[in-house]
C-alpha cells in the first residue's frame, strides 16, 4: 500500500490547526464519560495500540462505540453478559474501513490500558494515548486501517512528544495479547514517519 504523506514529528502551525483541546478535527467525535484528568505535568509520550470487536469477530456494528459511551445493551448478545458493567474508553477507534472515531480528548486520561507498565513507569493510562483497531487479537488488519492509523500517528506527533508506540501486549504481558501477531509493525513505522526507535519496545523485529 502507499504510505500517507509523511508528517514531521514536531509541532507546526498546520499540524496544530487540526487539534482543538485534544480533539482531532478529522475524527468523528462521540464523547465518553469514562475518563479523568492526567496527573499534573504529565508528558504524553506513549501510544498504545489495541484490537477490539464486539461481539468478538463481528465487525461494522455500533457495539464498540456503545461500549465506550456506556450505552451497550448487555442483553443484546450472550458475550456481553461476560463484560456487563465494564466502564472503559479509548481515545480513538479505527474501524475496518478506516473510519476514525474519538471518544476522549488526548488532554485527558482515557481508560484503556488497565494495570500496566512501560519503561519503568506504572499506570500507562496516565501518560499514553490509546488507539483501538477493529479486529481480533492475532488476526490481520485492513489496509484502510493502516492508512488511518499512520496518518493519525503523524498528526499526533505534530502536537505531542511521542517517543514510544507499543501494543497492549507489551505493557501488560501475560494479561493482554492484543493487537497480536497480525499487526504489521514495520508498515506502521514506515508509513507514520516516526523514528524507528519509537518502536523499539515491540517484541516483533521490524
Amino acid at each position: 500500500m502507499t504510505c500517507p504523506e509523511a508528517a514531521p514529528a514536531r509541532s507546526t502551525a498546520k499540524g496544530a490547526a487540526a487539534w482543538e483541546q485534544g480533539w482531532y478535527a478529522y475524527a468523528r467525535r462521540s464523547e465518553s464519560p469514562n475518563f479523568g484528568p492526567r496527573p499534573p505535568q504529565t508528558c504524553v509520550d506513549l501510544v498504545v495500540l489495541h484490537s477490539i470487536s464486539l461481539p468478538p469477530g463481528q465487525y461494522g456494528g455500533p457495539q464498540v462505540q456503545q461500549l465506550f459511551t456506556n450505552q451497550l445493551d448487555w442483553n443484546a448478545h450472550p458475550y456481553f453478559k461476560q463484560i456487563e458493567g465494564l466502564q472503559v474508553s479509548s481515545h480513538f477507534f479505527v474501524q475496518r474501513g478506516g473510519e476514525l472515531w474519538q471518544f476522549v480528548s488526548c488532554e485527558q486520561r482515557a481508560w484503556h490500558a488497565g494495570r500496566s507498565q512501560h519503561a519503568g513507569r506504572d499506570n500507562c493510562n496516565d501518560f499514553s494515548i490509546g488507539i483501538e483497531l477493529e479486529g481480533l487479537e492475532g488476526d490481520l488488519f485492513e489496509p484502510a486501517q493502516y492508512e488511518t492509523l499512520s496518518a493519525l500517528l503523524s498528526a499526533l506527533a505534530q502536537v505531542y512528544p511521542l517517543r514510544h508506540v507499543v501494543g497492549h501486549e507489551h505493557i501488560a504481558p501475560g494479561r493482554k495479547h492484543d493487537p497480536g501477531a497480525g499487526m504489521d509493525w514495520a508498515l506502521v513505522q514506515r508509513c507514520s514517519a516516526l523514528d524507528a526507535q519509537a518502536f523499539s519496545g515491540v517484541t516483533k523485529k521490524i
